[in-house]
C-alpha cells in the first residue's frame, strides 16, 4: 500500500509509458507488470470492440492509467470493498484492484465490456468481481469507496450510489470542466462534505471527492 502516499500530485501533461508511470506513482515492479499486462490486454480488445477512445491510445498510461491511479491516495486507508460504477474497460476500479485495494466490484451492463473484464482479471490475478448488470439491479451492500469516470453527471451518480453507501463511505468521482456546476446543483437536494481536487492529468478536470451524504429534508427544499 505504499503507493498510497508516493503518487506525486504534481500535473502531468507529456505522455507517459509504464517507466514514467511507476516513476510518478512509486508503484511496486510486480504491480507495474500487472498492469503492463492489463494495458496490453486493452490495446488488443480495443481493436474490436470500442472500450476507450481510439485517439487516446497513443498516450494511455497517462490519459487512462494515472488517471485511474490518482484516486488511490484520496481513498481511505482501510478502504477494503470498492464499487465501481459503469466499469466500463475497468477505468479506474480495476486499476485500483492492481494496486492493491482488496475487493473491487465492477458494474458493467454491457456484456461484451464485462467479457473483456473478466479476461483483465484472469491474467492480472486482480481481486475484482464483475456484475454484468444494470446499476438498479445489483442487490444493495455497503463499500468504504464508490468510484466513476465518464458515467453520469454529479446528481444521478449520487443517487444511483446511494444503495452502496453508509456514513463513512467515501465517493471520488472523476469529473471535467462542470464539476462546479454539478456540484452546486447536487447541493440543492443533498447535505454533504465536498471536496474538489484538482486532476493531475488533464487541465481543468478535477476529482470531487464526497462524504457524509444526506438527503436534505423536503421543508429544507422548499425554504
Amino acid at each position: 500500500m505504499s503507493a498510497r502516499a508516493a503518487i506525486n500530485q504534481r500535473p502531468v501533461r507529456l505522455p507517459l509509458g509504464p517507466t514514467g508511470f511507476a516513476r510518478v506513482t512509486g508503484v511496486s515492479r510486480e504491480t507495474l507488470e500487472r498492469l503492463t499486462a492489463y494495458v496490453e490486454l486493452l490495446g488488443q480488445w480495443n481493436r474490436r470492440i470500442n472500450l476507450v477512445s481510439a485517439n487516446t491510445m497513443g498516450d494511455l498510461w497517462r490519459r487512462h492509467i494515472l488517471d485511474s491511479a490518482q484516486l488511490y491516495p484520496l481513498l481511505p486507508p482501510r478502504t477494503r470493498i470498492l464499487v465501481d460504477l459503469g466499469s466500463g474497460a475497468g477505468l479506474p476500479g480495476l486499476v485500483l484492484a492492481i494496486m492493491g485495494i482488496t475487493e473491487v466490484h465492477l458494474i458493467e451492463s454491457d456484456q461484451r465490456k464485462s467479457a473483456f473484464l473478466r479476461e483483465a482479471i484472469r491474467i492480472t490475478e486482480a481481486p475484482a468481481t464483475v456484475h454484468a448488470q444494470r446499476i438498479e439491479s445489483v442487490p444493495p451492500f455497503f463499500a468504504d469507496a464508490v468510484v466513476a469516470r465518464a458515467l453520469a453527471d454529479l446528481f444521478q451518480l449520487i443517487d444511483i450510489s446511494e444503495k452502496f453507501r453508509n456514513a463513512r463511505t467515501v465517493c471520488l468521482f472523476l469529473k471535467g470542466k462542470s464539476a462546479a456546476d454539478e456540484l452546486a446543483v447536487s447541493e440543492q437536494s443533498w447535505n454533504m462534505s465536498a471536496e474538489t481536487i484538482q486532476s493531475v492529468t488533464e487541465p481543468g478536470a478535477a476529482i470531487l471527492k464526497l462524504t457524509a451524504l444526506k438527503r436534505r429534508s423536503v421543508q429544507a427544499l422548499i425554504s
